[in-house]
């Protein structure tokens, strides 16, 4: 599992962990019922505490992508793809969110920003 850890990032390590273990699962290189390693493994692989990758984990199963089985490890959950969508929605709208202010900082207005989406949509 190709996991990179940022020393330099504001986000806490257990949630870039969480952030990329779903972009993992929602982008399709993580299945419905794949094996997660298991926390100690993960935290041995990323040299970090194994408190941290249970946070994780834990986090990770709060939100629905993963389940885990004592004794079995974690897996990925069968999870509905409404939770998917939701979960991409709300990346959009955080996305969305960032172009707005920085589109009224540069000054664009309204029927500008929506252009530049719309040739950005359309592949041009």
């Amino acid at each position: 599992m190709d996991i990179i850890i940022s020393n330099n990032s504001n986000s806490p390590i257990y949630e870039q962990i969480t952030t990329q273990i779903k972009e993992m699962i929602l982008n399709g290189t993580l299945q419905e019922g794949d094996a997660l390693p298991s926390m100690r493994t993960l935290a041995k692989d990323l040299r970090v505490s194994i408190i941290t990758t249970k946070r994780a984990y834990e986090d990770l199963e709060r939100d629905g992508f993963i389940e885990s089985f004592t004794g079995r490890g974690s897996f990925v959950k069968a999870a509905g793809k409404e939770l998917m969508q939701e979960e991409l929605l709300c990346q959009v709208q955080d996305l969305a969110e960032q172009t707005c202010k920085k589109a009224a900082l540069a000054g664009l207005s309204l029927e500008e920003l929506l252009e530049t989406i719309r040739l950005i949509y359309d592949g041009e």
